[in-house]
């Protein structure tokens, strides 16, 4: 569906009002060149003819419908362009009527000095703004301290960013390529530094980064850094599960991993998780983590043994203590009777 841009939008407000002018412009200084030339003064006027002098209002000759009629049609274009702009301007104002589903809502917040972005699909990034071309993009507006203002002017954007209040606007990118974000309210001693870049990217390229994006990498490690490979389960709860349709809790066995380490991709929604690897066979010790997934995850676990295996370890190594002080105390007693036999 091809959705008309805010770019195009002001543009053809622009060129009708060119035009219009131009057409306006053309019309009177033509006409009052030709009244010009008309009334000149060649010193052949007759005595009785009825000139209009200076000061006086024109009536045209006709009593006045020539002026009435000016006016009357000037009021109906002012009227039809101010009505026109209006209906225009509504739609900069209320957003293209687009299903939900195509577009895209991204929540911006301004702070002192840069822009973070947070998408409705739980990824942030900070500094670059990554959005499909040809699609509706929504942003929320905010700001952490001082009043800002979003603006991308390639793209005619432009919503103040207030601690405490939301403002929204929308934009669409027709084409491939970068777009600058700056700050239009002077903020601080920064304000002139306080940019972004809006990385505008094919449908399918899109994609692939928002696959990127949600990738997390997971390696379990005992505590001699050696890769665990099995014996153990690991899940992942988003913290607000409860607040989406579809459930939001995965599980993946020690078989799913390879030499110790797993990469999932296979989840669509970031956000905090809540992480929980358990002991298949009791070796090893709970680990509960909280993973903020809002970008590339490469996260490493080390496994600690449990406390039976501790015990055990304990009691080995005091078996150990125990055998080498006999064998100390044997070795004692045998010098002791070398000596009493050389004696």
């Amino acid at each position: 569906m091809q959705v008309q841009t805010r770019v195009e939008i002001f543009e053809e407000i622009f060129l009708v009002f060119l035009g219009l002018g131009t057409l306006v412009g053309v019309v009177v200084i033509a006409y009052t060149l030709y009244n010009a030339y008309k009334y000149r003064d060649n010193g052949d006027s007759k005595a009785d003819e009825d000139l209009p002098t200076l000061g006086e209002l024109p009536t045209g000759g006709q009593g006045g419908k020539k002026l009435f009629l000016s006016f009357g049609l000037s009021a109906i274009i002012v009227i039809s362009l101010v009505v026109w702009s209006y209906g225009m301007l509504l739609v900069v104002e209320d957003g293209p009527d687009t299903p939900d589903e195509e577009a895209l809502e991204v929540e911006v917040e301004g702070w002192s000095f840069g822009w973070d972005f947070a998408y409705e699909n739980g990824i942030e990034t900070g500094g670059e703004l990554v959005v499909p071309a040809d699609t509706p993009i929504w942003t929320e507006v905010t700001s952490r301290d001082v009043w800002h203002t979003f603006g991308i002017s390639e793209l005619r954007v432009k919503a103040d960013a207030i601690p405490g209040e939301t403002d929204e606007t929308w934009f669409v990118a027709e084409e491939d390529g970068e777009y600058l974000i700056e700050c239009f309210e002077l903020c601080g001693f920064g304000h002139s530094g306080m940019t972004a870049d809006v990385d505008v990217r094919s449908e399918e390229e899109f994609e692939q980064w928002v696959d990127e994006q949600l990738t997390m990498d997971i390696t379990l490690e005992d505590e001699a850094e050696e890769r665990v490979t099995d014996g153990f389960e690991l899940e992942l709860v988003h913290e607000e599960n409860d607040q989406f349709e579809e459930d939001l809790s995965f599980t993946y066995a020690d078989d799913e991993f390879e030499n110790g380490s797993i990469t999932i991709g296979e989840i669509e929604q970031g956000g905090p998780y809540e992480l929980t690897i358990t002991s298949t066979d009791d070796e090893f010790e709970t680990v509960e983590e909280t993973v903020d997934f809002t970008g590339p995850t490469d996260e490493t676990y080390t496994l600690e043994l449990g406390a039976e295996d501790d015990e055990t370890d304990d009691e080995e190594e005091d078996e150990a203590e125990t055998n080498d002080e006999a064998d100390e105390g044997e070795d004692e007693e045998t010098d002791d009777d070398n000596e009493g036999g050389d004696e």
